[in-house]
């Protein structure tokens, strides 16, 4: 297999772990998948996995100011769609630690099982993604692919060796922190907003800034776990599963068809999450937009992949317990429980998957 060549200027490179350090434009990327039809296969099921999440888990980020009544959905979602094309460029050039927290997690080595691997964790995330948006659900993508890879990695043959504790742990710990930053800060900014007696136009006005913060933030965590998928299929074909430079096209691709997806059907997750789970008076829809952003911003920093359903969604809680809310808890318990069932779900099915392509 003809390797890419190496006289193409990075634009601008992020390197991934250690190794020679490759790079790509545009035209040697589609050569080198028209000759691997496994590279192909995962290219295509990456872009279909962050086509559903600009579905189920980046509306999350506008919901509450739908919900509250400061933007019309198909403004907030041309919002939603600028902001995280420019979060995923952003990202993957200034801030990668995310991206290589699930690089590791996805552990790519030159054999079958990882292309059956990738190819199977993929497939269970953009399954479980679409059957939750089928019915209106919110459900973390990111959450869904870290599980799905998990099962994929106890199905080859080394099972539990295969998996690197570190990226693991990271990945829990950033799962229990963006719950309780979301909900904490969702409900401190209730207090204050509520007690500062802002008027509703102040409000509405900061909430589409915090929509915006959201969704930049939304495609800074999001584009840069699937950049990374990416990468992890290109260093495979290259045959020695060893990392390489993030040429500058590859962002671009990611933030647009998870900002293509967010255009095209997120109503549903927004009506659920901004109107039904609790109302929002415009101060509540602020709250939620500063607790949602400040954790998700944190974690990001931290390297943490998190997820926007978990966080915004916690904030929006939090916030509107502050302001005197009444939640529909039949909507919150079904919530919580997809939640729940997304990791031994999509674990299961990546497992089931790769033992079927292995």
């Amino acid at each position: 297999m003809t390797p890419l060549s190496r006289h193409v200027r990075p634009t601008p490179a992020v390197e991934y772990g250690g190794g020679d350090v490759l790079s790509a434009s545009w035209m040697e990327f589609l050569a080198l998948a028209a000759q691997t039809p496994a590279l192909a296969l995962v290219s295509l099921l990456v872009l279909a996995v962050l086509l559903v999440n600009g579905w189920t888990d980046a509306p999350n980020a506008i919901a509450a100011a739908v919900g509250a009544g400061a933007l019309p959905f198909r403004r907030a979602a041309w919002l939603a769609a600028a902001c995280n094309l420019a979060g995923s460029c952003w990202a993957a050039i200034c801030l990668p630690a995310v991206a290589r927290t699930v690089w590791e997690a996805a552990a790519p080595g030159p054999d079958r099982w990882a292309w059956a691997g990738l190819c199977a964790a993929l497939s269970a995330t953009a399954a479980w993604g679409a059957l939750a948006w089928r019915f209106g659900i919110p459900t973390s993508e990111s959450h869904a692919l870290l599980a799905a890879l998990a099962g994929a990695a106890l199905a080859r043959p080394g099972g539990w060796q295969s998996l690197d504790p570190g990226p693991w742990l990271r990945v829990g710990f950033g799962l229990g922190l963006s719950l309780a930053l979301g909900g904490g800060l969702g409900w401190l900014f209730g207090k204050k907003l509520g007690s500062m007696g802002l008027s509703r136009p102040v409000c509405r006005r900061g909430q589409v800034l915090g929509a915006a913060g959201m969704a930049f933030l939304h495609g800074a965590q999001d584009g840069q776990k699937f950049l990374a998928l990416f990468l992890a299929g290109c260093a495979l074909a290259q045959g020695n599963g060893e990392p390489f430079a993030v040429p500058g096209w590859l962002p671009a691709v990611c933030g647009g068809t998870l900002a293509l997806g967010t255009l095209m059907g997120g109503r549903r997750i927004v009506e659920r999450i901004g109107e039904e789970l609790v109302p929002l008076s415009p101060a509540a829809g602020l709250a939620a937009d500063l607790g949602g952003g400040g954790a998700l911003l944190l974690c990001t920093l931290l390297g943490l992949p998190v997820s926007t359903t978990h966080a915004k969604t916690s904030a929006i809680l939090g916030a509107g317990a502050a302001l005197g809310g009444r939640v529909d808890h039949a909507c919150a318990r079904e919530i919580a429980l997809t939640w729940l069932f997304t990791f031994p779900a999509c674990g299961g099915l990546g497992y089931l998957l790769t033992r079927v392509l292995g």
